[in-house]
């Protein structure tokens, strides 16, 4: 169930014409019997639609098999970076913005701030750059050169914010400074992507939507936990199905999303250095976090052994499903959500000298994390774990 406003491309033969219209048409004695059907104007069934606005552009079903990737299960993933933005943030973005413009606080006039690590700023950037309206984006040294040049590109005002919160993190210090601005500058609204009920509302009615429709009820889903409104937005068309499926909530070693120690991040994306407003925890998910360095690890693995680029979240959400593989069944579906690609990654996680910097040289054996012992974690840190 996605909110397009797209249309048929023109008549399926209109090529073929314009083709017959020219006084020299090729030959095509190299071409095969199918090119010369196309391009002599037979008439083809087209699947193209043509969007109005770059944030319509998105792939619903975009599943990737990964063979062996862990366990006695088939691992997919749901590509989520196929779209204008490049992370599945586009469509909290979207959702975001038009909730604000439906409630009337959005409309001539107004301009939109937001704090963000990365991916929500770009999508947010593409969105209001489509839609004419100005944007602030917040941001912290943990968000990766790429993306702030992106967020910029896209017209966005960024502010990067260099003070650490008290939980050694920046979300609350990028907080901080957005009530600020929201103070000096009435025309200033707030997408507040960490409370507004839109964020797991649409994750409800898209990205659920998308997976019940395109591959069926897997009989895991792991999600990663950033904001939570992914999570939430799965957890609650699922209850609403009665669905079997157990869903897995991911996060960060050093996020206190789970109410885990507070420590020193370096890869933007999932987690947060304060208690998520939007997580509802009624035990109806699993819940494990995963070190920063089994992340990286997994991210290098998954380029080297399929062929596919990813993002921090996705290594993330991936080694999870590595960590759990013993608890999960021989033959069971499993999906794992992949928020975003690795392109924006390969100064940080993809750069050998960035990741012994932070982590030590024992990091770039990206053998599975499945294939180590746990780290020493807190009880509070792997929950149903069954």
């Amino acid at each position: 169930m996605t909110h397009r406003s797209v249309h048929r491309a023109a008549d399926a033969t209109a090529g073929g014409r314009l083709l017959s219209s020219f006084p020299h048409r090729p030959a095509f004695a190299d071409s095969t019997a199918h090119e010369r059907t196309l391009l002599t104007g037979a008439r083809v069934e087209r699947n193209a639609v043509i969007a109005d606005h770059a944030f319509e552009l998105f792939s619903e079903h975009a599943f990737l098999s990964l063979p062996d990737f862990a366990g006695a299960f088939a691992t997919t993933v749901k590509i989520e970076g196929l779209n204008a933005a490049g992370s599945i943030k586009l469509k909290t973005a979207r959702g975001l913005v038009e909730a604000l413009e439906r409630s009337g606080r959005l409309g001539p006039g107004s301009a939109l701030i937001e704090s963000t690590s990365g991916n929500l700023g770009i999508a947010l950037a593409s969105v209001c750059a489509a839609k004419g309206y100005p944007l602030t984006l917040v941001t912290d040294p943990n968000a990766n050169d790429a993306g702030v040049r992106a967020m910029r590109a896209l017209g966005a005002e960024v502010v990067v914010v260099t003070e650490r919160d008290a939980n050694g993190g920046y979300l609350q210090t990028r907080i901080e400074c957005v009530r600020r601005m929201l103070a000096a500058d009435p025309a200033l609204v707030w997408t507040d992507q960490y409370a507004h009920p839109a964020n797991p509302a649409t994750h409800r009615h898209t990205t659920a939507v998308e997976i019940i429709t395109g591959f069926g009820l897997p009989d895991w889903l792991f999600v990663g936990t950033g904001t939570a409104g992914t999570l939430m937005g799965c957890v609650q068309a699922f209850q609403a199905l009665g669905a079997p499926t157990r869903i897995v909530a991911v996060d960060t070693v050093g996020s206190v999303t789970f109410h885990s120690a507070p420590a020193v991040r370096h890869i933007p994306g999932l987690g947060s250095s304060r208690p998520s407003q939007l997580l509802r925890d009624d035990g109806s998910f699993t819940k494990v976090v995963i070190p920063e360095t089994d992340t990286v690890r997994t991210c290098r693995r998954v380029a080297r052994r399929y062929g596919l680029l990813v993002g921090g979240s996705t290594g993330t959400v991936l080694s999870a499903v590595a960590r759990l593989a013993p608890a999960i069944a021989a033959g069971s579906r499993v999906l794992a959500l992949s928020p975003d690609f690795g392109d924006r990654y390969l100064d940080t996680i993809y750069n050998d000298d960035w990741v012994t910097d932070r982590y030590g040289p024992e990091v770039l054996d990206d053998a599975p994390a499945a294939d180590r012992p746990l780290p020493a974690l807190r009880k509070d840190e792997l929950i149903n774990h069954a």
